[in-house]
Formats: C-alpha cells, sequence, structure tokens
C-alpha cells in the first residue's frame, strides 16, 4: 500500500517526519523509556491503557469535543470535512488546534481520513456524554422515537433530558410503597436500560435525539473570566509579610516541640491534647496549629523521633535552617508545601466513622496533591506580572483545562489558602517570589523574596514593664538565648518577650546566674535595663537552688566494690564520666550505651539491665528525627525528554524499523503472490467491520495450515482474534501470514489465493 494510505497506526508512524515522531515523544514520555526499538514497538506502547489514559487526562475541553466527533462517526474513519460540519459552532482556529494535539499525541492518526485506535475507543467510555448504543445496551427502541418520546409525561421527559446532558447513567431510585417512578416506567418502555441493579444508561439514539442539531452538546470554548489586577510591588510587600509571619511561626512551633515533644498516636499524626497545648503557646486557633505542624512536616523539619521513640521532634535539619537567611528558610518551607503529597485542609473533618481527622494523620495523604497545586499556580503563572483570577474562576478553568480531571479539584481553594498564608499568592495574584518557585525551586523562591524581608537585628529594647521588644527578626543565637530567659508574649512584625519569675527560673535551672543574666540583658538591649528587671533576677536567685535535685543517665552497678574502685580509677575509663554515688553504684550522666561502650574498649565485660534488673544484651537508643522528607511526593509526573534524548530515541527506532522491515520483505517474498499492504489492508477491515477472515498461515516451525478467524485486534504486527477450527483464542504474527481473504456469512471460500498447501 502507497505511504499516504497507511493501513495501521505503525504504517502511519512510518509516515511521519522526524521532527513530528520527536513531537510525539516530548508530548508523551512515558511511552520513550526505555527508548523503543523500532516504530511497531512505538505502536504498542501507545497502545497500553495507563498510558492513553494519561494522554487523556492531559487534553482540554475543546480538544476531547474534537475526539467525540471522531468516536461518535458512524464509520471507522472521518474526513476533515465531516469534523467541520461536526462542530459548525467551533472557530476554526480552535478545531485545528485540537486535531493537532490529538494527532500528534497519536490519539488521532491517518491524514485524508482520521482514525482512533481501539485503546482510545475503549477509554472513552462515553464520548460527548451519550450512553453505548441501543444494540449494545440490548434495548430494542421504539419503532416511532420520535412519537413515543412526544407521549411522554413532563416528569419523564424531564428524566431523559436530565441524562441526555454529560453523563447518560444514573441511579434507579426506590419505588415507594411498591409504586412506579419516572425512571421505572421509561425502564419498562424501553428508553432505558438497566446496566446493573442500581443503575440505569439511557441509548446513544435517544440522547442524540433529545439534543437535536446539537449532537456534541454546545461548544467547549475556553473560559475568559474577569482577570484580577494589583500592583505587583504591592502585593510583593504582602507577601513577605505573610513570609515573615511563617518563617516565625514555624520557628517559635519547633523551638516548643525541641522542649516538650509532641506524642506519636497509635494510628498516626498528633493527638487533640498536644494540639490544644501548642495553639495556647503560640496564642494561635487550634487550625493554625494544624497548618504549621504540616507545614513543618512538608519541609522536612519535624518528623518522628525514631522507632524506639514514639515523639514529634524537630529534625536534624531544623538545626541548618535556623542558621539560614529568612529568604531561604521561606523558601524551604515554600518548596516542601508545593511538594507535598498531604492535604493540610482535612485536618478536623470527619471520616467514613465520624472520627475528626488529626494533624500528620496518615489519612490527610493523596499523591496527586502536588500535580493539582502546581496546576492551579501554573494556570496564574500564565498571567502577566500583577494579574491573577479569583478562586472560583481559577477552579472553572481547570475544569475546562482537564476535564477528565476535574474531580480531583475540590482541594484547590483550601490549596489556595495555603498559599495565601505562605506568601505564594496575594489576593489571586502570584507574587514573584511564587513565580520564582514554580519556575526554579527553592532557588527561585529565594530570589525572589530576598531583599523584601528585613534583615534580622541583633538587640531588643528593655522596656519598664519587663517586657523586651525585638524590632525585627533576631539572629539565631540571640532568638535562642531569648527563648531560655523570656516567654513570647506576642509575634508579627515586632516580637514582644515577656521575663516573669518563671522565666527566670527557667534560666538559672539551665545554668545560668544571677551576673549572667545581668550580663545578657545589658548587651542585648539597645535601651538601659530597668531596675525592676534586677530585682526580680536577683530576687528569684537568691531562693534558687536551696534544694538540689539531679538527673543520671545510666548508673554501674557491682558487689564487688573494690571492682567499682578499680573501673572508677582507670584512666581508660574516663570517657564515661563516672562518679560514685553510693557504695556498690557509679553514675554517670551519659548514657547506658556509651558508657557500656566504654567500658567494654577498657576491657571489662559489663552486661546492661532494665529499670527492673533484667539483663538486656544492648539498651535501645533514643536518635533524633534524621529528618526524613515523608511529607514530599517521591513518585513525580514522567520526566520531559532533553532535545538531544529525542532526537537519539527517534534515530534508533528509525534504524530498528527499517531492520524489521527486511526481515518482513524477506519472510513475504518466501511465499509469492502476497504482500503486505494487502494483507494489513484487509486485516484492518476485518477488524472494523468484525468480519471472520480465511488465513494462510506458516508458523516457526515452517508449517502451513488454513483457519478461519474472526480479528479483535491489529496491533504491533500481530494479530489476535479468535480461531474458530480450534475455538479458542490465538495470536498471529503478520509477517507469517501468506494469504488472507474475508469470509462472508454462512460462506467460507474453497481455496484462498496463495495459501500455503
Amino acid at each position: 500500500m502507497p505511504p499516504e494510505h497507511p493501513a495501521t497506526l505503525a504504517g502511519w508512524l512510518r509516515t511521519r517526519s522526524d521532527e513530528q515522531l520527536g513531537a510525539l515523544l516530548a508530548a508523551r514520555p512515558d511511552v520513550a523509556r526505555p527508548a523503543p526499538s523500532d516504530l511497531v514497538a512505538l505502536a504498542s506502547r501507545l497502545a497500553v491503557p495507563v498510558s492513553v489514559d494519561r494522554a487523556l487526562d492531559e487534553l482540554d475541553a475543546a480538544t476531547l469535543q474534537v475526539l467525540d466527533v471522531v468516536l461518535l462517526a458512524p464509520t471507522d474513519g472521518i474526513t476533515a470535512g465531516e469534523l467541520v460540519a461536526g462542530l459548525p459552532d467551533v472557530p476554526g482556529d480552535v478545531l485545528t488546534a485540537g486535531l493537532e494535539r490529538l494527532t500528534t499525541r497519536a490519539l488521532l492518526w491517518g491524514d485524508d481520513v482520521l482514525h482512533a485506535p481501539d485503546p482510545v475507543r475503549r477509554a472513552v467510555r462515553h464520548p460527548a456524554g451519550l450512553g453505548r448504543r441501543a444494540a449494545e445496551l440490548r434495548v430494542q427502541l421504539p419503532g416511532d422515537l420520535a412519537a413515543t418520546i412526544a407521549e411522554l409525561a413532563p416528569e419523564e421527559r424531564e428524566v431523559l433530558d436530565r441524562l441526555a446532558g454529560e453523563r447518560p447513567v444514573g441511579h434507579l431510585p426506590d419505588s415507594p410503597n411498591g409504586g412506579s417512578t419516572p425512571a421505572r416506567r421509561l425502564l419498562q418502555r424501553g428508553l432505558l436500560a438497566r446496566i446493573d441493579a442500581l443503575n440505569v444508561e439511557l441509548p446513544r439514539e435517544i440522547g442524540l435525539h433529545l439534543r437535536g442539531d446539537r449532537p456534541y452538546g454546545p461548544p467547549r470554548l475556553r473560559p475568559d473570566p474577569e482577570r484580577t489586577e494589583r500592583d505587583q510591588a504591592s502585593a510583593d510587600r504582602r507577601a513577605a509579610g505573610a513570609a515573615l509571619e511563617s518563617v516565625g511561626r514555624i520557628g517559635e512551633l519547633l523551638s516548643l516541640l525541641e522542649e516538650e515533644p509532641a506524642g506519636l498516636l497509635r494510628s498516626g499524626g498528633v493527638g487533640v491534647r498536644d494540639q490544644k497545648r501548642l495553639a495556647r503557646v503560640l496564642h494561635v486557633g487550634e487550625p493554625e496549629a494544624a497548618w504549621l505542624l504540616e507545614l513543618a512536616y512538608a519541609a522536612g523539619l519535624l518528623d518522628v523521633g525514631g522507632p524506639h521513640r514514639d515523639e514529634w521532634l524537630p529534625t536534624r535539619a531544623y538545626d541548618i535552617w535556623r542558621e539560614q537567611d529568612l529568604a531561604d528558610r521561606w523558601a524551604v518551607l515554600a518548596s516542601g508545601w508545593l511538594g507535598a503529597v498531604r492535604l493540610p485542609s482535612l485536618v478536623g473533618q470527619r471520616d467514613v466513622a465520624g472520627k475528626a481527622v488529626n494533624p500528620l494523620s496518615p489519612d490527610l495523604t493523596r499523591h496527586t496533591a502536588p500535580a493539582i497545586r502546581r496546576s492551579a499556580l501554573g494556570v496564574l503563572a500564565e498571567f502577566p506580572a500583577g494579574s491573577g483570577l479569583a478562586a472560583t474562576d481559577l477552579v472553572a478553568l481547570l475544569r475546562w483545562r482537564t476535564p477528565r480531571r476535574a474531580d480531583r479539584l475540590a482541594p484547590v481553594p483550601g490549596m489556595l489558602e495555603e498559599a495565601a498564608r505562605l506568601g505564594v499568592l496575594v489576593g489571586g495574584v502570584l507574587s514573584t517570589a511564587g513565580r520564582g518557585l514554580l519556575v526554579r525551586g527553592e532557588d527561585g523562591a529565594a530570589d525572589g523574596m530576598r531583599g523584601l524581608l528585613p534583615e534580622p537585628v541583633d538587640h531588643v529594647l528593655a522596656q519598664p514593664d519587663l517586657s523586651l521588644v525585638a524590632p525585627g527578626p533576631l539572629v539565631a543565637e540571640l532568638a535562642d538565648t531569648l527563648a531560655v530567659v523570656a516567654d513570647v508574649e506576642s509575634s508579627g512584625g515586632a516580637t514582644v518577650f515577656r521575663v516573669s519569675e518563671s522565666s527566670v527560673r527557667r534560666a538559672l535551672d539551665s545554668g545560668w546566674s544571677a551576673s549572667d543574666l545581668h550580663d545578657f540583658f545589658t548587651r542585648a538591649s539597645r535601651t538601659p535595663v530597668p531596675q525592676a528587671l534586677d530585682y526580680l533576677v536577683d530576687d528569684v536567685a537568691r531562693q534558687h537552688g536551696r534544694l538540689r535535685v539531679g538527673s543520671i543517665e545510666s548508673y554501674v552497678r557491682s558487689d564487688d566494690h573494690g571492682l567499682l574502685s578499680q573501673v572508677l580509677n582507670d584512666r581508660r575509663t574516663a570517657a564515661a564520666e563516672l562518679r560514685r554515688l553510693a557504695p556498690g553504684v557509679l553514675v554517670s550522666g551519659l548514657g547506658a550505651d556509651e558508657v557500656l561502650t566504654v567500658l567494654r574498649e577498657a576491657g571489662y565485660a559489663p552486661a546492661g539491665e532494665q529499670a527492673g534488673g533484667a539483663v538486656l544484651t544492648r539498651p535501645p537508643a533514643r536518635p533524633r528525627a534524621m529528618g526524613r522528607r515523608t511529607g514530599t511526593d517521591s513518585s513525580a509526573a514522567p520526566r520531559p525528554l532533553a532535545a538531544d534524548e529525542v532526537a537519539g530515541t527517534v534515530r534508533q527506532m528509525r534504524a530498528g524499523d527499517a531492520a524489521l522491515s527486511a526481515r518482513r520483505g524477506e519472510a513475504v517474498r518466501q511465499v509469492p503472490g502476497v504482500t503486505t499492504a494487502t494483507t494489513l489492508e484487509l486485516l484492518s477491515r476485518a477488524v472494523r467491520e468484525g468480519s471472520a477472515v480465511w488465513l494462510g498461515y506458516v508458523d516457526a516451525q515452517g508449517s502451513g495450515s488454513q483457519r478461519v478467524v474472526r480479528p479483535v485486534s491489529l496491533v504491533g504486527g500481530f494479530l489476535q482474534g479468535y480461531d474458530e477450527r480450534r475455538g479458542e483464542n490465538s495470536t498471529f504474527a503478520v509477517h507469517r501470514i501468506t494469504s488472507v481473504a474475508l469470509v462472508e456469512e454462512d460462506q467460507k471460500p474453497s481455496t484462498a489465493p496463495g495459501a500455503a498447501q
């Protein structure tokens, strides 16, 4: 067959230029890794249902409407003129663009006549929102369909009109007291088809009749919502304020959890008691505390302490984060949120059992969340700086862009609120840092925010009412010290710390002396230290330490007092920091595992024991959280192909296809009178029409046979069909088929041209 009239998808791919094949691989990168060996292998991958669904999910509503016209055509193929005639109200440029997207992705193939591959037909269950044909539903329609519909009662007609809209499947309502409902009466008259015990489907013929001159529905054109306009500089300043607030709150939260970790529930997450405690200390509502917990977890700054420590506490990444400048700290939070596979907006909602969902619970995990966030923000990034959309308009536009994913868009309003809290979004407009986050990740976010945030300050202003006012974000060292000697009373652009009797006692408990506190307040404050503050420190210090309470991490005991004295005086055990507490007992401030290691290295043979005295081989360690990035998405979408990777893959497929064609040509030449083009044409026709064929076939051992086969599919150089002689489904390699003849109903040809004898 001439190359301009290919009979199969693989044949059509051979007629495509290298640039067109490269565009196909770029649009559907999942079929390009690993590189297909030839074009037949590429055609087979294009038919994989998962790949087809992914490609269809990326199409907008207008493009899917173009595809619907081809799928609903009465014949297998449709010309471009028939396509234009089917959608007269759709502008020509929209039709051209939709057709280009479909052929570029090989969801349609053909030049003069457009065909839809069988996997695409199977993937689109209800094209244009129409049901299956009556014959497929096994429904006998009335002879005069128009007259039957005209006679229907208004409530029955309303049911049909509703099903003729966008979804032809409906739920069959229960009939009260055994009575009849409109849907059940339509079912009895053959105007609806039962597909299971609870659902019915409207036959396609009835849907087309009800739609009249618009069989494919109204034109699905791109919405043109009214834009939101803001001054970009003003939006960036507001974004900086939100960013500063977020960084400060996260720092306060993690400082609290460093001192007193939150417990891990058996079902996962943080309990209500800890959530209330954090909200009370931070002076925020419980939903805000939950959001901060989720944000810290998504950024890798908060995690479970380890397999032997069921607590939520800061990770090692927090130690690095708190030393970074403000812009970099914010970028870590924003990047973690963008890639998080969790939905913080679900905290507090009730599950199927009626139980409220806790913060950090596994129930918040949604692996589609990163893609939804990026798609929503990506739409806003297409607008010029200072322009954006309201949340409702953005959701409507997203529904048009990806209608097959419309059911996943429910979290979008909550995501937009989170973006506003962070400073990524301001009143529907992306901040400069938000645009940088989408394009360049953390680096772009930090660059966009840098210069808008104030520089950290190294001083406070002491007030007569025992408060310390920080006129901006504090350097890490000063912030750590103030967390010990004072309590946060209010936060924001200027943080207010309060020095109290309890905070001074906390500092003294940490090893500070009264003179240390006097020196610190004098150095840290740019204003004179109030006399009341000096008196408070001295009064608390006089009462402090009159009773002594200590703690030990481990002990060493033995009935042999001489052995204990030897251990205590041994230079090799100095690293264990042992001291005598009582006869027969040594104590250490180090953990039991460290003391055991030192003693064993010194040549002793100690044994660990539990609190009750039972011997342990090794006491459990208590590691700090390692900072696993479990809050982010680890399974991203297929990575885009680089230009050199596309070119190399196309060259490899061309070379493999040439070698395959040479092998097929040799196989055909062994059986004279048969051409591959003729074989493919007849087989393709049989698949389309569902008719049987008479095959002459040579198997791998060279034995010839004749069979009657009813083809099902022709993909990747192989014919699949039902072998009527053997009564089973079989697969035939096309290059081994020596002859083909169509079989008329109730007839079989006595001979097949070119059949192997």
